[in-house]
């Protein structure tokens, strides 16, 4: 049998290279969609340098201490691009690798959305897309509150930009002037059906974010340079929270899975499916 490289690419394309951990986060990603014979390998892999980078770079945590009152708090509003986050939390040790291998199982504790009070460092349980930014303004209010250092983060997605209540929680972000919170967007064009050109289109999308508020940056979601420079800067004017347009390819990594709406969410994956992913991505 062989496999179709298809690919549905309507986005141009970003040749950004990936280096060895990058590769073997979306290797540990295809392992446990393999465990579970499902998931959304497309949405998972346009974040992974995103969460990367906020894990390895940015956030203060402590794995052995997920409720420490001092972390930042860090919120994937965008649900269903879970597996990067389970990928991420097993790293840096918020529960043991071996539940990577137990995804949508029944003795598992990782299923296809993140659940809070179920998954070690995970803040709010997503995947009904477009309430995660207003937990994160919560959050926010909270920090401000208690005089607390704490930030906020919130990783959104582009198709969940059609939902009306991520412009309302914008507004009252930008009411309250909270320099602690700080949206990163998954801007990879494509959404469960279509483009978001064709389903709903969201450009100008910065001119959008700068007229409700914000402070605003563009970046190569794919570039760990680009993105921990940008991180480094929040917040980007003074007495407005802050987003970073992340622009990323939907799959990226896999060449037959970038921009093909057919991986947005896999189930059944045969023997050579599994063997062409893990192919392209062995480092």
């Amino acid at each position: 049998m062989s496999v179709s490289l298809t690919s549905t690419n309507s986005a141009p394309a970003n040749r950004t290279p990936l280096d060895a951990r990058s590769l073997k986060l979306r290797e540990t990603i295809i392992k446990a969609i393999l465990a579970g014979n499902r998931g959304h390998v497309g949405s998972a892999f346009s974040l992974v340098e995103i969460l990367r980078v906020l894990y390895d770079d940015v956030l203060r945590f402590d794995s052995s201490n997920p409720r420490w009152s001092g972390r930042d708090r860090c919120i994937l509003s965008k649900g269903h691009g879970c597996l990067a986050l389970y990928a991420l939390l097993a790293d840096k040790g918020f529960f043991p690798e071996e539940e990577l291998w137990k995804f949508c199982k029944p003795d598992g504790i990782l299923g296809g959305h993140p659940e809070y009070g179920k998954v070690p460092g995970v803040e709010a349980s997503t995947g009904s897309l477009g309430h995660g930014l207003s937990i994160g303004i919560g959050f926010a209010l909270n920090a401000r509150f208690e005089a607390a250092g704490y930030r906020t983060f919130v990783v959104i997605s582009d198709g969940e930009s059609n939902e009306g209540s991520v412009w309302e929680a914008a507004l009252c972000a930008a009411k309250h002037k909270l320099e602690n919170l700080i949206v990163l967007v998954d801007y990879n064009k494509q959404q469960s059906y279509g483009t978001t050109y064709e389903v709903l289109d969201l450009d100008p999308l910065a001119d959008k974010w700068r007229a409700f508020g914000f402070g605003v940056r563009e970046v190569d979601g794919h570039s760990v340079s680009d993105l921990r420079s940008a991180l480094t800067q929040v917040p980007f004017e003074s007495g407005k929270p802050s987003i970073i347009i992340c622009h990323t390819i939907k799959g990226k990594g896999i060449s037959f899975v970038e921009n093909n709406l057919n991986w947005h969410h896999k189930t059944k994956i045969s023997p050579a499916e599994a063997d062409a992913l893990l192919a392209e991505l062995r480092v």
